[in-house]
């Protein structure tokens, strides 16, 4: 149908009734009509969320600094991934965007700016701006590419001159987090699209010759059950963070989140209301680390210790690195800090690396904890000293036999000959 479309323009234009080629930019978006529905239901409060420790210290690190390049969460069925996420949005402050800006683009800011409000901004326009919740765009399996990225109307191009864009889902997630349920279930090319417009920040799309570039910058969340499937090394390797979540063995936690469910269903807003406080507290506490990551420092010392652990783990590619030490400074602004200690790295290096080892079907041990023992291993002086000894005491047997052998090999013979019976002694 598209290209049916296309060709009647083409040849519209060809018949002359198309006047000069315009270059305007207009965004189909649709406007928001009075509802007259009942309001929607809160969603589950994050500070009552039980358990599940490192799942919702990865969240919150990113939100800290979305440049750490999102997280992939994989477990079980109800060990409340996706709960997890969408009260994340209640945790991040309210946005200034551009009154009716299909892209939430930012009034002050030009890297956040859609392509028509960036230009009325070069031109020296006052823009008018609203505050708005941060968004929280949840990705469909069934959705298509043109859905994600947006599409352009050739017939408006070719006819009228006019870049006619109906913005996809990564317009709406800009300055926001795109969640995707069931990542391992989606196809490979429509997840390489998604990450790729996740590490540049930018969506680009092409038809026909017709050209849109938009920010998408936005915090990319994945989820997924590991029996249903599993992603390939090359998308693990794009998402910041991965964590493995479990079910709940802890007796007491696991009745009061129980209860806490019970309660919250019973009465959601009543549940909401009465831990507004915790909630804000951990959003206050959230907007201040974000203010204080500029001033974090790390060491030299624990940089170099760093790249040490991801070379002798053979992990691929520098991004193991970049993401730790990420990590490790949101963590230590998170916690009202400056200075990133060793600590700091150990709580996060796992989660920043388990899912960009190679898997061995058959190794009992995970990767996470793979990560874990080498790191003990590279911090402990006295486990060190022993393998610095061990190690050298092995070059020492290995000279000595290697000049023993030597000896007793005849003149001339070749390496791994048969130097006939050793002398008598």
């Amino acid at each position: 149908m598209q290209s049916l479309q296309g060709q009647r323009a083409f040849t519209a234009v060809r018949q002359g009734r198309a006047g000069p080629l315009r270059t305007r930019l207009v965004v189909r978006s649709s406007v928001a009509l009075p509802s007259t529905k009942a309001a929607k239901k809160p969603n589950f409060p994050f500070v009552k969320i039980q358990g599940q420790e490192e799942m919702k210290l990865a969240l919150l690190l990113n939100v800290v600094d979305p440049n750490i390049g999102g997280v992939l969460i994989m477990g079980d069925r109800g060990t409340a991934k996706s709960v997890a996420v969408r009260a994340l949005v209640d945790m991040l402050p309210d946005i200034d965007v551009v009154e009716g800006d299909a892209f939430n683009s930012s009034p002050t800011d030009p890297k956040f700016m859609g392509p028509d409000t960036l230009q009325r901004f070069r031109n020296g326009e006052k823009l008018p701006t609203v505050r708005m919740r941060t968004p929280l765009v949840e990705l469909p399996l069934g959705a298509t590419e043109d859905r994600i990225c947006g599409t352009i109307d050739i017939e408006k191009a070719l006819t009228q001159g006019i870049k006619a864009y109906e913005p996809g889902l990564l317009a709406k997630a800009n300055r926001g987090i795109l969640y995707v349920d069931e990542v391992n279930l989606l196809d490979d090319g429509l997840v390489d699209v998604v990450l790729d417009s996740s590490a540049s920040g930018l969506n680009t799309v092409e038809r026909e010759g017709v050209s849109i570039v938009h920010p998408a910058r936005f915090i990319m969340i994945g989820s997924g059950n590991p029996q249903e499937g599993e992603l390939r090394p090359q998308l693990l390797d794009r998402f910041g963070m991965s964590v493995n979540v479990a079910t709940l063995q802890d007796t007491k936690q696991r009745t009061q989140l129980v209860l806490d469910r019970l309660a919250y269903e019973a009465d959601p807003d009543a549940f909401v209301d009465s831990c507004k406080a915790e909630q804000t507290a951990l959003t206050d506490k959230l907007e201040a680390a974000r203010q204080r990551l500029r001033s974090v420092k790390i060491s030299e010392e624990l940089q170099i210790l760093i790249s040490d652990i991801c070379s002798r783990l053979d992990v691929d590619g520098l991004r193991g690195d970049i993401v730790i030490n990420r990590a490790a400074k949101a963590l230590v602004a998170f916690e009202g800090r400056t200075e990133v200690t060793t600590n700091d790295v150990e709580r996060v290096i796992s989660g920043c690396l388990n899912h960009r080892l190679r898997k061995d079907p058959l190794d009992p041990i995970d990767n996470g904890t793979k990560v874990a023992i080498l790191f003990k291993r590279m911090t402990d002086p006295e486990i060190m000293k022993r393998e610095e000894e061990a190690k050298k005491k092995r070059e020492e047997a290995a000279a000595k036999a290697k000049a023993e052998g030597k000896a007793d090999r005849p003149t001339g013979a070749k390496a791994g000959a048969w130097a006939g019976l050793p002398p008598r002694r």
